[in-house]
């Protein structure tokens, strides 16, 4: 099978459990999404690597938040890259697609030649969950350290959230014979699952903690199975994360099938925006008249783009701003 075909595993997350120990995990395989994501800007190549692993942290994570609700990960930095944003829509119904999308702001003159990592500088990666109308959302933070964006993710859940998590990931543009350049990312997140985590308590729409999780079951000491399980995922490279010939199951029987690994239902994501000129207006609304003028343009219009996906917004002047809001 070609690389430019489509799989049916592409742009897929996978959730799966170790039944021999108090694990669970997520298998995430992108590829069209990271496609729609990067070809809305000409990123230089670290920046590219940068926002390719962020969106590979937000689909592994953002899997497990309920329905309706919405992850945002953002690193902020004095760096070259100042800023990596990336937001997952929960499906509004079980069965339906989530939507990723991500972008990254950077001074080009300040770009070293470097490894990824070393563009981001002092800063801080944080993680938002936006719970719905009437909620407050919930926010973490945790230093830039440990010389990758997954290292950071890592730091938080271990020390924000008491839950010893491990990423393994990898990504990159893969080209065949008679195919277009594309991108191929994939990437494995394990998590234990200690009972007492607000992390663990979820469950469904109903009531409980910020992600869902299912029941497990665990055998022996935790320490042990934790190093086991890491020790196994040690062993994977990198044709097998993101290669189209061995599916995300073959993966976890490969890796884990002393642990008994169990595969619940594949969450299908794509790359999309929620910007529209209802939510550009919104933003606006907030200024004055004579703010507003001092937007307009030569050509008479107030312009917005939207970062995410580069949708051109033109709007007339008269027609945005708390005092032409209040006029209708």
């Amino acid at each position: 099978m070609s690389i430019g075909s489509q799989l049916a595993w592409d742009d897929t997350v996978l959730p799966f459990q170790l039944d021999h120990a108090d694990i669970r995990g997520r298998v995430a395989r992108l590829d069209g999404v990271l496609d729609g994501i990067l070809k809305q800007h000409d990123y230089p190549a670290q920046v590219e690597a940068l926002v390719a692993e962020m969106a590979l942290l937000t689909a592994l994570i953002g899997e497990s938040i309920k329905l309706r609700w919405k992850l945002s990960l953002q690193v902020q930095s004095k760096g070259p890259v100042r800023m990596i944003a990336t937001d997952y829509y929960a499906p509004q119904e079980e069965g339906e697609i989530a939507q990723i999308r991500a972008y990254a702001s950077f001074d080009p003159e300040r770009l070293g030649t470097g490894p990824a990592f070393d563009q981001v500088g002092e800063g801080y990666f944080a993680i938002m969950i936006d719970q719905g109308r009437g909620n407050q959302p919930y926010q973490g933070i945790t230093p830039l350290a440990g010389g990758s964006l997954s290292s950071c993710a890592e730091t938080y859940f271990a020390q924000s959230e008491q839950l010893p998590t491990r990423f393994q990931l990898s990504f990159g543009k893969s080209t065949e014979r008679g195919q277009p350049e594309h991108w191929r990312a994939g990437g494995v997140m394990l998590q234990h699952m200690p009972k007492a985590s607000p992390f663990a308590q979820g469950g469904g729409s109903g009531e409980g903690g910020l992600l869902e999780a299912r029941d497990i079951v665990g055998d022996g000491d935790d320490q042990e199975n934790w190093n086991r399980v890491n020790f196994h995922l040690d062993t994977v490279d990198e044709l097998e994360l993101i290669g189209p010939s061995v599916a995300p199951t073959d993966l976890l029987i490969r890796l884990f099938h002393e642990e008994q690994p169990r595969v619940f239902g594949s969450q299908p994501v794509r790359f999309g925006c929620t910007c529209s000129e209802d939510r550009v207006r919104q933003s606006l609304s907030i200024y004055s008249a004579k703010d507003i003028e001092k937007m307009t343009t030569d050509d008479g219009l107030v312009t917005a783009d939207c970062q995410f996906c580069g949708a051109h917004y033109e709007l007339d002047p008269a027609s945005v701003g708390f005092e032409a809001r209040d006029g209708e």
